[in-house]
């Protein structure tokens, strides 16, 4: 951890990623929650599918343009692009909140996940610029723990933010309820500022090829996507990470969506903070996990850790539906999330370990892809 700590740069990158999940996540959580306290049942679910599905279509839709930004341009004039970005959607967003406008905000949830898309594969493909290929999966490991923990503090923060605003007041729908916790919009905003004050302080680690263009034909035509995925995807060490990452975050889109219903139908709990909670256990676990990995992958790409995880994933996933009491759940989401954090650090790591420098980019922006349509189909 301390040759990390000790890299330009390094501390300003993770405070970054840190702000820049932690809004993503505020904003996320508030329009769950508001379904949550407005709708029941199958309508619940599926517009927790819905809000699920606007968030991960920008991955789809953006793949290759967010890769040719981020070979084209400087990584982190491109996260600090992004930043301000986040700061302007984030007023309107405070804006849609104090107004009532309930569908606004609710797609203003696709707007953010766009600013996401086109970070993604600058964010994680300056990862490697910054700390060479020796560190790589030990930083990995500590920016998969940051977002959980960023992650993991948005639920918590927002959730609560959110049930102490509604404390005592009376609403008959989304529209009346939103204005009621308006003020969590600020936290929002003022997250996105402080991200775009640390994204100044990221060094320019490589210079890239300014002098690529962009296949606007390609593009519209889908050539040049199916060009660039197969491109990225044609060496079997990416093809087979990117599957495994697809696949566990694939089944986590369906456990997030499912469960608060779930729990609600089950153990008769309405209280928003106990749901997040439970869910929050899985990132407690993803932070213990990255760190072990990343502490035993410092000298190499620990890959045995791997199938380990696997069964683990498994067997977790086969006991939930069984489970009838919140201790219970706690313990198994701690689990799952700590199988996860064990699973995805290696396989992160492999992916930017074996993508050329010229190519990282897409190759990432391919794994954002094929991640997300598996997470859609699911």
């Amino acid at each position: 951890m301390t040759p990390l700590l000790r890299t330009t740069g390094f501390l300003a990158f993770v405070a970054a990623i840190f702000l820049n999940a932690f809004v993503d996540l505020g904003h996320k959580i508030v329009i769950q929650n508001t379904l949550f306290k407005v709708y029941d049942g199958d309508t619940q679910i599926m517009l927790t599918a819905v809000v699920n599905a606007l968030i991960l279509l920008p991955f789809v839709l953006l793949f290759t343009p967010s890769g040719y930004l981020a070979d084209k341009f400087a990584k982190n004039k491109v996260m600090r692009l992004s930043a301000w970005v986040a700061v302007g959607l984030t007023l309107m967003i405070t804006l849609s909140y104090y107004q009532g406008w309930f569908w606004m905000a609710f797609a203003m949830t696709f707007l953010l996940a766009v600013q996401s898309a086109i970070l993604s594969p600058a964010k994680y493909g300056y990862i490697r610029d910054l700390v060479g290929t020796e560190q790589l999966a030990n930083a990995n490991g500590v920016v998969q723990a940051t977002t959980t923990t960023a992650i993991l503090g948005g639920i918590f923060v927002f959730s609560i933010l959110f049930e102490h605003n509604l404390a005592g007041n009376a609403y008959q729908d989304a529209h009346e309820l939103l204005p009621l916790t308006a003020s969590v919009g600020w936290w929002l905003v003022l997250g996105s500022l402080v991200e775009v004050w640390f994204t100044y302080r990221l060094p320019t680690r490589r210079h890239t090829d300014a002098s690529q263009r962009f296949d606007w034909h390609g593009y519209v035509t889908a050539h040049l996507l199916k060009h660039n995925l197969k491109s990225a995807l044609q060496r079997p060490v990416i093809r087979l990470s990117v599957i495994g990452l697809s696949l566990f975050w694939a089944i986590s889109q369906v456990v997030l969506a499912v469960f608060p219903a779930f729990a609600k139908e089950t153990m008769s709990i309405d209280n928003t903070v106990i749901i997040q909670g439970l869910l929050a256990c899985s990132g407690v676990g993803i932070i213990l996990g990255s760190l072990i990995a990343s502490r035993l992958s410092r000298a190499h790409i620990e890959t045995g850790l791997i199938p380990v995880a696997a069964i683990g994933i498994t067997i977790a996933l086969t006991v939930m539906p069984g489970l009838d009491s919140v201790g219970a759940h706690a313990i198994n989401f701690l689990m799952l999330g700590m199988l996860g954090g064990v699973f995805l650090v290696p396989l992160n790591a492999l992916i930017q370990f074996n993508a050329g420098e010229q190519r990282l980019g897409k190759v990432l922006a391919a794994n954002n892809l094929v991640q997300n349509l598996v997470m859609l189909s699911f």
